[in-house]
């Protein structure tokens, strides 16, 4: 009798091993594309995964840093990655073949959902002298980090206006301590929302006062000739310190993902992520209030996934024709 149970205790663990061993070959494990983990931004995703997760069992998620959006674009086309954060007018050059990616356009990468617009902040130190973007002509700065759309924006930016800088490359830790130390004036970086700076330039104002560069209506429009897909946003008053209102670019940040992705996997992820929008904004607030469904399909203007676009399409929603795949 003692054998007989032992007997049958052993084929139903041999059976939950097989279960077990089943579920895992099933389930698809994606390695999602960031940020340095020093940006709120890589927060952000890592609050996304736990989301994806937990709610959809089919799937599991890794984060990777990474050097941001023009390293995401690039190694999801290599295979390196399955999805990530991108900024979606570098999504629109790569889709198109332009700038970085001229004459060889990323046909095979579609949008999930956009969860922020993002400015980018000119800052420098109070006491470097430089009091508007065309004193940078000739002085140490830092466009953003090495291979981010903050850096490739910036570049722009900067030469459709005639302005050169001495452009000093490197990471965001390592920008912040040369400003510190005097090495750098100062540096572009992506806020955190309209009312809010980065971490990153909260730190720095700790050591010493910074000043917050605008643009003239006359630059945002010679910028905006040159590269129409760039967005002009215009910044509160108070947004350190005292500081006057101003206006400056802005990105739209969102997540990509490989075309090749199951279109039901998709939808589960996209739905997941709309639905559990909450422990997002728990990790990174300045997104409170937005409403991912609505933002995406307002703002993007490179296609979406059909996984995506089945979601839309259930809660109601009207999926502009620019944004389905042809």
């Amino acid at each position: 009798m003692k054998k007989s149970i032992f007997l049958f205790a052993l084929l139903i663990s041999l059976f939950q091993v097989f279960l077990t061993g089943d579920s895992l070959a099933q389930k698809k494990f994606l390695a999602m594309g960031t940020t340095q983990s020093a940006s709120s931004h890589y927060a952000y995703f890592v609050a996304v995964a736990k989301v994806i997760n937990t709610r959809v069992p089919e799937v599991s998620i890794s984060v990777v840093e990474t050097g941001a959006s023009v390293d995401n674009i690039n190694r999801i086309k290599k295979g390196d990655l399955d999805l990530g954060m991108t900024t979606i007018h570098l999504q629109y050059q790569a889709f198109h073949g332009m700038g970085p990616w001229e004459g060889k356009p990323i046909k095979d990468q579609y949008v999930l959902w956009v969860y922020q617009p993002a400015p980018q902040n000119f800052v420098v130190r109070e006491d470097s002298g430089v009091k508007s973007v065309y004193d940078l002509a000739g002085k140490s700065f830092n466009p953003g980090m090495r291979g981010s759309a903050t850096e490739k924006t910036a570049e722009s930016i900067l030469e459709a206006l005639g302005i050169a800088p001495n452009f000093y490359r490197g990471g965001t830790d390592d920008t912040v301590a040369a400003i510190k130390d005097r090495r750098v004036v100062g540096y572009v970086k992506s806020g955190a929302g309209v009312d809010s700076l980065d971490a990153s330039t909260l730190d720095i104002a700790t050591i010493t006062p910074i000043r917050l560069l605008g643009f003239s209506d006359q630059d945002i429009a010679k910028v905006l000739v040159k590269y129409p897909y760039l967005s002009p946003i215009s910044m509160p008053k108070g947004v350190y310190k005292d500081s006057p209102a101003y206006k400056t670019f802005a990105m739209l940040i969102g997540v990509v993902v490989k075309k090749d992705l199951p279109e039901d996997l998709v939808y589960k992820m996209v739905k997941a992520a709309n639905e559990g929008f909450a422990d997002q904004v728990a990790a990174y607030p300045s997104i409170k209030g937005v409403n991912l469904a609505k933002l995406t399909l307002e703002t993007c203007t490179v296609p979406l996934h059909p996984g995506a676009i089945k979601y839309y399409r259930e809660i109601g929603l009207k999926v502009p024709e620019n944004l389905i795949p042809k």
